[in-house]
């Protein structure tokens, strides 16, 4: 008895604790971390202050929101190696005030010519997460200069200083890429080139400590003087090639000579009134909105945040959504997924219909049909926004580090698949399926809401949680990003891996004792986790008054500020 007294005494005092908290709130939401930020200019939020200051720096001295995104994202990939980095990839979707139109980028690259699939199965049932195998044509800086030849103002030497400036003279690490760097040694620090560049007093640096990177600003510097052509055809092309044959891997100079972005048209889809864009596959961003799709079907308004009905219909609805990502979701030159019917509200209704309200689903399907990452955004005062993602995969990569080069090389390749005739399945020159995503609102056809949530899988889970918070629980845009979430793990993958125990849920603290027991009666494996519940970056347009919103993530290290 003493036990249950206890626990409940315990209970009692977390129900009291909130709830003064929640008067430290002028909205009442225990879980808000602070104010959003408001400014009449311009707004950037990013994972890192450093970055953050940059992007305000440019928009101040006249350059627009592409040209500070660049610049950030050029900070970025010196002050959290952990999740970003010239060695990777690169997603963008663009509201340009001019045209009144949204454009989608596509900067992700192809696997190496020289690798079959033959040699990949040789060597083993899945593709290494570290190593030359998993390494793929970094498509970032592509990225980049297709965004400053359509959209940018200011020169790209402009844009490149404040990194290469940080990277010479140093920065102080921020405490979350201090834990992450350490955690990366294990895995990466068997590689040459990895411990040169980022050891190089023989520890990676502690939270505070100036770190610098003079391989990186030159590899800045000769992309500041020669363009991308340095990057895919020049210096540092070359110095890929020969580190990657004498690591034993197969990208080659000739795979990035040929790396090309594509410009690709957003996919819009309703959920009460406002319209989310995503960029279609290879990457994700599609389960988002067909998560949305199905919970359009549930008055959610009613059931409540915490409660066992929302996040019991928001699980299923998830897996049924990454049922499809898993068979579907893939590199269109070599499979087309069949987004029309994936999108529509008739397909929506027949998943919602396969939800039992009362019993978690074990097994996901997917529908008959036919036919470590950065997240950051701006905004500035003509009206343009850019929504922006970067990754190198996992953390800090495959561990791949050419010295001379400054950066890590991705392991994107990983995510590919090894079964003949899959969506998914690897092939020379095609791109992996894709985590990172970001992520645009309209509403009535004006620009609303650019925003993203990093973190692999996390993310679409995030993007349609963000939204719902927001429209549905009525939520401002700092709070639906603090609110606590919901994260389930362990649906079938697009790399082969099966559900058939119906996963995890992992809830973050917040969720009341009462709404974790309904859930496991219902079915479902509760875990705790710490860490995997993605990086929220947000700015909202209100065009009445004429000012942004912007939100940051309390998760992490970041920043939202404006002028």
């Amino acid at each position: 008895m003493l036990r249950y007294w206890l626990a409940a005494s315990c209970l009692g005092m977390i129900t009291l604790l909130q709830t003064a908290l929640a008067y430290d709130r002028i909205t009442g939401q225990h879980f808000a971390s602070r104010s959003e930020v408001i400014a009449p200019h311009a707004m950037a939020a990013t994972s890192q202050p450093l970055a953050t200051q940059v992007a305000l720096d440019v928009m101040k001295q006249g350059g627009n929101a592409i040209d500070a995104a660049i610049a950030a994202n050029a900070v970025l990939g010196l002050v959290e190696p952990t999740g970003c980095g010239i060695g990777g990839d690169l997603f963008a979707i663009v509201w340009h005030a001019k045209s009144q139109k949204l454009y989608g980028l596509n900067a992700s690259g192809r696997s190496p010519q020289a690798l079959s699939l033959a040699t990949l199965k040789a060597q083993g049932d899945k593709i290494p997460s570290y190593g030359p195998l998993p390494v793929s044509v970094p498509g970032a800086v592509d990225g980049w200069f297709e965004l400053h030849q359509k959209f940018g103002s200011t020169a790209m030497s402009k844009l490149l200083a404040p990194a290469i400036a940080y990277a010479e003279q140093g920065f102080p690490v921020s405490e979350l890429i201090a834990y992450y760097m350490q955690k990366s040694v294990a895995a990466r620090g068997q590689y040459p080139g990895f411990k040169d560049v980022f050891m190089p007093n023989g520890a990676m640096p502690k939270k505070g400590e100036l770190f610098k990177n003079p391989a990186l600003a030159n590899s800045y510097r000769l992309l500041a003087k020669h363009g991308r052509s340095a990057f895919y055809e020049g210096e540092i092309a070359r110095e890929i090639d020969t580190y990657m044959r004498e690591q034993g891997g197969y990208l080659r100079y000739e795979d990035l000579k040929a790396h090309r972005s594509e410009w690709v048209e957003p996919i819009g889809v309703d959920y009460r009134g406002y319209t989310l864009w995503e960029l279609p596959p290879n990457g994700q961003g599609i389960a988002a909105q067909q998560i949305l799709n199905i919970l359009e079907g549930y008055d959610l308004k009613t059931m409540g945040f915490d409660s066992a009905e929302y996040i019991h219909a928001f699980v299923e609805a998830k897996k049924l959504a990454f049922a499809d990502r898993a068979k579907y979701y893939a590199d269109p030159d070599f499979a087309k997924a069949p987004l029309q019917q994936l999108l529509s509200k008739d397909y929506a209704a027949k998943r919602r219909a396969q939800i039992n309200p009362d019993k978690a689903a074990k097994r996901d399907h997917a529908g008959p049909v036919e036919g470590d990452t950065i997240y950051m955004t701006t905004a500035d005062s003509e009206g343009n926004m850019v929504s922006l993602i970067q990754s190198n995969y996992r953390g800090m990569g495959s561990g791949m580090t050419p010295a001379k080069l400054g950066f890590v090389l991705q392991n994107r390749g990983e995510m590919f698949s090894l079964t003949e005739g899959h969506n998914n399945v690897y092939a020379p020159g095609k791109r992996p399926f894709h985590t990172i995503i970001p992520a645009f609102v309209t509403k009535d056809g004006k620009p609303y809401m650019s925003f993203g949530v990093m973190g692999g899988a996390t993310q679409p889970q995030m993007h349609a949680q963000i939204l719902i918070n927001m429209i549905d629980f009525g939520m401002n845009l700092q709070e639906a990003g603090d609110a606590p979430r919901i994260l389930h793990t362990g649906s079938s993958q697009p790399t082969d891996e099966i559900m058939l125990d119906g996963g995890q849920v992992h809830l973050e603290n917040g969720f009341s004792a009462g709404v974790r027991r309904a859930l496991i009666e219902k079915g479902h494996q509760l875990s705790e986790a710490v860490g995997p519940y993605g990086g929220y970056q947000a700015i909202l347009r209100d065009s009445k008054n004429g000012v942004y919103y912007g939100a940051s993530e309390s998760r992490k290290d970041g920043q939202a500020a404006g002028y």
